[in-house]
């Protein structure tokens, strides 16, 4: 007999929903649709349709071209191991930035707080944003400051919007991801939804695993200077890597194989991410991106990311070519088996940025 409490529900949330759900917030499948479906189709535009981490402005007159993004942070915990939500706005506006082959410059701040929080955490948070700043070579410029009833926030939210000059003399983005390319990630994956999963469930493994929440414009801009070829950069947040290189592949239309064995994971992360069920594949990052750049270029590009501390572990991890004509990703596993990688339907780790 089945109790009248008893209810049955799907983890999954139905594709046609009406209403919002968190996954539509995860960087997965429903984000995708959401963009698709309502931002993208009503707002339509030649920037806005590429689809990129920023968009690539030329200035009257062919004057010269500028990069602007926007991101807002909603991340619970706060403060987390390597990182809080003050060092998250700065580094992840500035590294939608530098996907554009751009140098980041100026950055707003808008700030909603809830009725109630402690002016010290407010100042902790702000100083925090400071150091960023100075460390990606930012100014904060201008911003904002709502406050809202108690109970209808959750302490903090923060907005930041990016403006950096485009130094790359060709456009970087999905357009540019060719067949042959090789496919580098910047370092080793998954650590900063493992960091935040940690403080927000109260678990505690053998080692503290930190959030890996850096700006990437340096080792990007020595990609720009060494004359590689970069085709496209994607940085990995919401949905991490599979999510960057299913978007990739979609738009292109293109076939992605890549080499689990090849993919870095740290072992530690990958213990846990055993431990609470979850693909590491899929885990957000915040101080990581992937490179699409010509075949010949490869190991170029290895040794000059490997210079970075933050880059130590950069590695080859696949090619674009065909596979079935649908853009779909490929993965061989490390028992040499072949399967479909997919975006995320759900939500696997919410509000980690």
């Amino acid at each position: 007999m089945i109790s009248d409490q008893f209810t049955l529900s799907c983890p999954v949330p139905l594709s046609n929903n009406s209403r919002i759900a968190l996954a539509h917030g995860g960087g997965g499948r429903l984000t995708n649709r959401l963009i698709d479906e309502i931002f993208g189709k009503l707002l339509s535009n030649p920037a806005l349709d590429e689809r990129h981490d920023g968009a690539s402005l030329l200035l009257p007159a062919g004057t010269g071209r500028i990069a602007m993004s926007t991101d807002s942070f909603v991340v619970n915990p706060l403060f987390f191991p390597g990182g809080d939500i003050g060092t998250l706005a700065v580094n992840g506006t500035v590294n939608d930035l530098a996907m554009c082959g751009a140098r980041p410059l100026w950055l707003s701040c808008g700030a909603i707080l809830e009725e109630g929080v402690q002016t010290t955490l407010v100042r902790r948070i702000v100083e925090s944003i400071s150091v960023a700043a100075k460390e990606a070579g930012v100014q904060v410029v201008t911003g904002d400051t709502k406050v809202v009833d108690r109970g209808k926030g959750d302490g903090v939210y923060l907005n930041t919007t990016g403006v950096g000059v485009i130094e790359s003399t060709h456009h970087i983005g999905p357009a540019e991801v060719s067949e042959g390319d090789a496919i580098i990630v910047s370092g080793d994956i998954g650590r900063h939804g493992i960091a935040i999963m940690a403080v927000r469930e109260g678990l505690e493994f053998e080692t503290t695993i930190e959030s890996d929440c850096a700006p990437l414009w340096k080792p990007v801009q020595s990609l720009l200077a060494s004359g590689i070829d970069v085709h496209c950069l994607r940085d990995l947040t919401r949905g991490g890597l599979s999510s960057a290189l299913c978007e990739i592949a979609e738009i292109r239309k293109m076939g992605i194989r890549v080499v689990q064995p090849n993919i870095p994971v740290r072992e530690d992360v990958q213990g846990a991410c055993e431990i609470l069920g979850l693909d590491p594949m899929y885990v957000a990052n915040e101080g990581r991106f992937v490179a699409f750049v010509a075949k010949s270029d490869a190991e170029k590009t290895l040794a000059v990311l490997r210079a970075y501390p933050n880059c130590a572990d950069a590695a080859i991890i696949g090619t674009v070519g065909s596979v079935d004509g649908q853009g779909r990703v490929i993965m061989r596993s490390t028992i040499g088996v072949d399967r479909i990688v997919d975006m995320l339907s759900g939500e696997q780790l919410p509000r980690i940025c």
